[in-house]
This record gives C-alpha cells, sequence and structure tokens, in this order.
C-alpha cells in the first residue's frame, strides 16, 4: 500500500490557494498553472527535486506566473501548502499497517524551504512513522511522475507492483504507478479514498 502525503493523508493545498488568488485579485488558477506548465523542469520540479535555492525558486516562479498573466512569487506559495490532516485518513493508515506493508512517496520541499514557513509543519512525524518507508523527492533528487521513484519504493518494501494500490491526489502522478501494474485510486476526499480502497483490499478501514 504507497500513498502520497499531501492532498492525500491531509487535504488539498488547492483550496488554498484558490483563496489566496481571490484575496490578491489574481487570474484564478494561476498557481496551478504556473505548477502544471513544464512540470517536469518548470521552478517547481527542480526545487522538488533540491536543485535550486529558495531564492532562486521564488524568482523562478515569479517570471513563470508572469508569462502565464500575473506575477505570484514562490515565497507567498509556500505557506499555503499546509493543508490539515485528514484524521480518517490516518486511522485508515493504521488499520492498513497492521496487516500490509506501506511505503510513502512525496515530491516535498527541501528542508530549509520548510523550515521558512510559519505554522504547523508540513510532515507531521506521528504519521510518517506510520510508514515501512518513505521517500522525499527533496532528498533523493528524483520526483513523480519520474518511474524511478515508483521503482525504488517496490524495491525497497520488496513487494509485486500488481499487488500494490497507489494513491495519490494528482492523475499524472497515477500513471506510472498503473503502468507498473499498481491499481491506482485519485484521492478527491477522504471518505472517497477509504471506500476505494475498502474495495481494492477487502478490509473495514472505518
Amino acid at each position: 500500500m504507497i500513498f502520497d502525503f499531501g492532498g492525500v493523508l491531509t487535504s488539498s493545498p488547492f483550496e488554498a490557494f484558490a483563496r489566496f488568488e481571490t484575496e490578491r485579485g489574481l487570474p484564478i488558477d494561476i498557481i496551478r498553472r504556473t505548477n502544471a506548465a513544464n512540470h517536469l523542469e518548470n521552478a517547481w520540479a527542480r526545487f522538488e527535486r533540491a536543485e535550486v535555492d529558495i531564492d532562486t525558486f521564488d524568482t523562478l516562479f515569479a517570471e513563470e506566473s508572469r508569462a502565464l498573466g500575473a506575477e505570484v512569487r514562490g515565497r507567498d506559495v509556500l505557506p499555503l501548502l499546509q493543508g490539515d490532516l485528514r484524521p480518517e485518513m490516518v486511522e485508515a493508515l493504521k488499520r492498513i499497517k497492521a496487516g500490509l506493508k506501506t511505503g510513502c512517496i512525496t515530491n516535498n520541499l527541501p528542508a530549509n524551504a520548510i523550515g521558512s514557513m510559519t505554522g504547523r509543519s508540513l510532515y507531521i512525524a506521528e504519521v510518517m512513522v506510520l510508514f515501512d518507508h518513505v521517500i522525499e523527492s527533496a532528498k533523493i533528487g528524483l520526483r513523480k511522475p519520474d518511474p524511478r521513484i515508483y521503482k525504488m519504493m517496490v524495491e525497497t518494501l520488496k513487494v509485486d507492483p500488481g499487488n500494490c494500490v497507489y494513491l495519490d491526489d494528482l492523475g499524472v502522478n497515477l500513471k506510472p504507478a498503473r503502468e507498473m501494474g499498481m491499481t491506482t485510486i485519485k484521492v478527491t476526499s477522504g471518505a472517497q479514498a477509504i471506500a476505494e480502497l475498502e474495495a481494492a483490499t477487502g478490509l473495514k478501514l472505518t
């Protein structure tokens, strides 16, 4: 059982993006469109692979968003990433861990960027210890949807992809897992994800 973190075990940052855009009078979806443009090599991708520092990310994201119609500073986007934990998903993870191997593949940011955020940390220690193995993009210099990151996880867990379920809130990140033979679940809410997980595993998760 392999999970994404943000948008799966926490609420989606997309809601925070929308609020920020409305409050600033920015074009709707400018942050998501900037993230999606050239998604393998843009500022976001390079930052999640720890190829650029926070100052460079701030400048590059501003340039990329400006090209799409409105400047958004990269530093202003970072605090928007802190979603709220979905307690029902954490409970489901605990029940799954009782009988199955668990892994987490997360596209995250370098530690200095996370440290710069105010409020609660992105990564909740009590949740992360529920995983048998965690792969963080900023620590290994690879990020989803690079197929190598999924291969690393199944090799470390010593599991057959055909017996794995993978959950993510982004379709682009589900595709490589599906191509490896995994059952994939696109998460739009906790209730929906749990219902699909129960159907895929035969476990009672609530």
